[in-house]
């Protein structure tokens, strides 16, 4: 890992604080630009249903959007629902919440696994299936 990216406490330099608000707390650096110019992360692809909950690491030294994410995700909230909240596109939570989970600081809880065609598995519809009969 490069002097850049990590510092001593494993906080990828890119997350850490900034001076990116002005001094009413407004922002000053477009969203993109925290992402550094990223559209799509690093890990894994996350579906927008994708839910994520924050672990107990300390967030003192992220950028205000990261630790944001990771207050909302005390409870299990979706990308969309962090995207909505902190009026960016979804592109752009795909790509901090990557980072937050790829350093420690969020658990992704993916969605179940479609087919080929895009649809449920056929396990998923069979118990859904057989709990609308057990009504």
């Amino acid at each position: 890992m490069s002097q850049e990216w990590a510092g001593w406490d494993g906080v990828p330099a890119r997350h850490r604080a900034s001076d990116a608000t002005d001094e009413r707390g407004g922002r000053v650096v477009p969203v993109y630009a925290v992402t550094g110019g990223r559209t799509r992360s690093v890990g894994r692809d996350l579906p927008v249903e994708t839910l994520v909950t924050a672990t107990d690491r300390r967030t003192d030294e992220l950028e205000r959007e990261y630790r944001v994410i990771v207050d909302l995700a005390v409870r299990p909230v979706s990308l969309v629902e962090i995207g909505a909240d902190l009026a960016i596109p979804v592109g752009v939570v795909r790509v901090l919440v990557g980072d937050l989970a790829d350093s420690g600081y969020l658990v992704v809880h993916a969605p179940p696994p479609t087919t080929a065609g895009g649809g449920p598995p056929v396990e998923l519809l069979t118990r859904l299936l057989e709990g609308l009969r057990a009504r």
